[in-house]
């Protein structure tokens, strides 16, 4: 028996590190983010609190949506980040996981997904995940990715969709708010990621993969950053009319806004990766201040 029992922790330690691999091919990180949007918009759809079995069911359901969209994006871009610095490690290309068995992992988390969200919360909001995942793939990733400066502004549509779904969830249908507050995520994410493509531009050029601060210059990049700060503003500002929104998500929209646009300001000035990744990371705590005040304004009013 004495003779078996290192085994049992080596055994322990590896099924640890196969389980870890795998959570890797998901973006744990990413889906953090893709939350932190679906809650708040439940919350507005609702204009109240959803139950609690109903948030925890779109929100696993979007999680596993999300996380097998990623790990089909890590099979489809492994050859790109076997040469990127800043991906090199992912399981693919370290080969803790193979292509066949990210694929098989893939498949199933979003075939979980769909009939999750159908069977226990409604038909649009599985099929919506399972578009955006479709999109996301198709659009851009073999699309747009290797193809187009317009990659992240149009393929970043499918990360916007989980405010569809959070909504769709709640009230079974659409309408112009959530569209709008698409639009908030849609014009959001070009900034957020162009600012971080400045930082890593050389490991997008050795992939050829033309991101924006790769084709164009800095300056370029920035003003194009600028450009899209302001009018994320001014769509945030029109999601309080649309969606019927109190003082509170206003004002937070407009200090939050007001930050973020001094943050481009200063990248258009000092025009240098320092600068742009302060910008990076202000965009996440932007994007979730926002929606923590849009919660924040529901639960004062209606709860």
């Amino acid at each position: 028996m004495s003779s078996l029992s290192p085994a049992v922790p080596r055994a322990v330690r590896a099924g640890g590190m196969r389980a870890r691999s795998y959570l890797a091919l998901t973006k744990p990180r990413i889906i953090e983010l893709l939350l932190v949007t679906t809650l708040p918009t439940m919350l507005v759809a609702k204009r109240g609190v959803p139950s609690l079995g109903l948030m925890v069911l779109v929100l696993l359901g979007g999680s596993l949506a999300a996380g097998g969209a990623n790990a089909f994006n890590m099979v489809l871009d492994r050859d790109i980040d076997k040469v990127m610095h800043r991906t090199r490690h992912r399981p693919l290309v370290t080969g803790e996981v193979t292509p066949r068995a990210a694929t098989v992992f893939a498949v199933v988390l979003e075939s979980v997904a769909f009939v999750e969200l159908w069977a226990w919360v409604n038909l649009l909001s599985a099929v919506l995940a399972v578009a955006a995942t479709a999109f996301y793939i198709v659009v851009y990733t073999l699309w747009l990715k290797r193809t187009s400066t317009q990659n992240i502004v149009i393929g970043g549509a499918a990360g916007a969709v989980p405010v569809l779904v959070g909504w769709a969830a709640v009230t079974d249908s659409l309408g112009w708010a959530p569209v709008v507050l698409f639009a908030v995520i849609v014009i959001w994410t070009p900034p957020h990621f162009w600012a971080l493509a400045i930082r890593y531009r050389d490991d997008y050029a050795a992939a050829h993969v033309p991101m924006l601060p790769v084709v164009a210059t800095l300056r370029r990049t920035a003003q194009q950053i600028l450009l899209y700060t302001v009018l994320l503003v001014a769509v945030t500002v029109l999601f309080a009319v649309v969606g019927h929104m109190g003082p509170l998500y206003l004002v937070g929209a407009l200090v939050l806004g007001a930050l973020f646009v001094v943050f481009a300001l200063r990248l258009r000035s000092e025009q240098t990766p320092r600068a742009a990744m302060a910008l990076f990371r202000y965009s996440i705590t932007y994007l979730t201040l926002l929606f923590v005040a849009m919660a924040c304004d529901i639960l004062i009013r209606f709860h």
